[in-house]
């Protein structure tokens, strides 16, 4: 059997692993950019749609990877922006986040993806504004708790500006049959 062979037959051949490595980076650079630079500051950090390109990031490839992804490109956006501070919540809140979705269907927009959007919202909310109090805040009073919980709303628009980007570009990669071609099912 030559080399050829072993690789196409292997469940996950090097080059395969080549791609996914290849678009983890590529998703990372992407969440970055959307993130560092398209966003609304609120009270204590900064409201944006990066979160849309870690769930498509989540559909398309394998978990450990859309982990790293997400992780990288939300990290990088901290740290390069001036909120150091939010970066190990980051890396924490945004792999775990990529872990609700599936790439085990041919569509990117299903229902498990969809219904993962919840799970999201309740991570985000929850894992920063506990973040806050617990680690940020001077003390851990009941004011910092509240005083953490009530970025809530900016953690809802965060999420719904990321579900809306995130279903316009599955829908529109799910209408050209990329990922289809992309990543066949083996």
């Amino acid at each position: 059997m030559t080399n050829t062979q072993t690789a196409k037959t292997s469940p996950r051949s090097s080059e395969t692993k080549l791609r996914d490595l290849t678009l983890t980076g590529v998703f990372a650079a992407m969440i970055y950019l959307l993130t560092a630079f398209v966003h609304i500051p609120t009270g204590v950090g900064y409201t944006h749609a990066g979160d849309g390109l870690i769930f498509l990031a989540a559909s398309l490839l394998p978990a450990p990877y859309a982990a790293a992804a997400g992780a990288i490109g939300g990290a990088l956006a901290d740290g390069l922006s001036g909120f150091l501070i939010w970066l190990p919540a980051t890396v924490v809140i945004k792999a775990l986040t990529a872990l609700f979705f599936s790439n085990s269907t041919n569509e990117i927009i299903c229902k498990r993806n969809l219904l993962a959007l919840i799970p999201s919202l309740l991570l985000c909310v929850a894992g920063y504004s506990l973040y806050q109090g617990l680690v940020i805040s001077d003390s851990i009073t009941a004011a910092s708790m509240t005083a953490a919980f009530a970025q809530t709303p900016a953690y809802c628009i965060q999420t719904a500006m990321s579900a809306v980007l995130y279903i316009l570009l599955g829908r529109a990669i799910d209408q050209t049959g990329l990922k289809k071609k992309l990543f066949p099912r083996q």
